[in-house]
């Protein structure tokens, strides 16, 4: 994201004055006169009142004085302009309307790039970032991935309780924006922050975790979750055994602790008819590890959906790109050629280590056949 940096040559004192009378000519509650305290009593006096421009100004003169505040602000020493810096993030997280948003964006960039990568402001003024990009649905602008947010505090990380604040406001702004895969990724990065001793004090960001995972439509492989220690601390709860259910257990499961549990599933934000297209998928895909082919019947009984909707659903699945099959309209049979694995465990890795000690064997004796092969044609030729 790039904005348009855009710094007076005037000196700071004259800066400071031209602010404060165009300020004041919109109606702000501010002298026209210098404070005698110095720079950063007028930077916040200015910060206090520079919304008084979000009302009267055009965007570019908006854009124009919070550029000029950010050009002043980055010339004062670190240690006299965190409260400025701080007063000044929170004034634009309160900028109305979609277009100053954007404006406010801009300007809460250059003054992130404007820092030293060693300041510890950086995080604060992403985090503010983060904020103004969730009201105006740029989140993309500001954010790639988990690896590139790492990268950008690398020479100055934050706290450990800093980290999961924003891991958290990324997460709520990521699942807003349509973004759930990036979202479950930060989440994951979220519980990894919590360790066996402080793992009890995750319970609502473990919940909230695997809520969302369970309501992501392109989330089907659950079982890291049941490794992240705060999400063990929840053993023995409901939201652990709905869990359990998507993890390892079919249809008929679901539909049981469904029963059972109907408030419980609505209380955390779960529509039961996603959960069942989800599940219908899951058992697919369990059914598919251990059969080659599976007949019409077989797929509506187990699915417990009717015989008009079993040619629907396998285009479904096929699009999930889960499963690799043909289908037999004519036969009214399913061809499985491969599928996801719903958990990867020990009998998982075994299955693929006898699998590679196959394809070994055989290349073995491909490779052998190759040299009987070359042999005789040698021996053919000296003949």
């Amino acid at each position: 994201m790039q904005g348009p940096p855009v710094f007076m040559d005037l000196a700071l004192e004259d800066q400071v004055q031209e602010l404060r009378v165009y300020l004041k000519e919109l109606g702000a509650e501010i002298t026209e006169e210098k404070s005698p305290k110095g720079i950063e009593d007028d930077l916040h006096k200015i910060i206090g009142v520079c919304d008084a421009c979000f009302k009267e100004g055009s965007e570019q003169e908006v854009e124009k004085v919070l550029n000029d505040i950010v050009s002043i602000m980055v010339v004062i020493p670190l240690e006299r302009a965190e409260n400025i810096i701080l007063a000044f993030c929170e004034k634009l997280t309160k900028a109305p309307g979609t277009r100053l948003g954007m404006v406010t964006l801009r300007a809460l960039w250059l003054l992130y790039q404007s820092l030293d990568d060693k300041s510890p402001m950086r995080y604060h003024v992403y985090y503010h970032l983060v904020q103004v990009a969730k009201q105006t649905d740029q989140v993309r602008a500001v954010f790639k991935d988990v690896d590139n947010l790492k990268q950008q505090f690398a020479t100055c990380p934050p706290s450990i309780e800093q980290m999961q604040k924003l891991y958290r406001l990324l997460h709520e702004v990521l699942l807003a924006s349509g973004q759930s895969e990036q979202a479950a990724k930060v989440m994951y990065e979220l519980l990894g922050t919590y360790t066996a001793e402080n793992a009890s004090h995750a319970r609502e960001d473990a919940i909230r975790c695997i809520a969302s995972a369970l309501a992501d439509p392109q989330t089907f492989l659950l079982d890291p979750l049941l490794s992240l220690k705060p999400v063990r601390f929840l053993e023995g709860e409901l939201i652990h055994d709905l869990l359990s259910v998507f993890v390892s257990e079919k249809l008929p499961a679901y539909i049981s602790f469904y029963e059972k549990h109907k408030v419980f599933v609505t209380s955390q934000g779960l529509n039961h008819e996603q959960n069942l297209k989800k599940m219908r998928l899951l058992t697919f895909m369990q059914l598919a590890e251990t059969q080659s082919e599976m007949s019409f019947d077989l797929i509506q009984e187990e699915l417990q959906i009717t015989e008009n909707e079993v040619e629907a659903f396998i285009i479904d699945v096929l699009k999930t790109k889960l499963v690799r099959a043909r289908m037999d309209q004519a036969a009214r049979k399913v061809f499985i050629s491969s599928t996801m694995h719903r958990t990867f465990g020990r009998a998982q890795w075994q299955q693929l280590r006898d699998l590679l000690y196959l394809w070994k064997q055989n290349l073995s004796g491909i490779q052998t056949g190759m040299k009987k092969v070359s042999k005789a044609q040698l021996e053919l030729i000296k003949h």
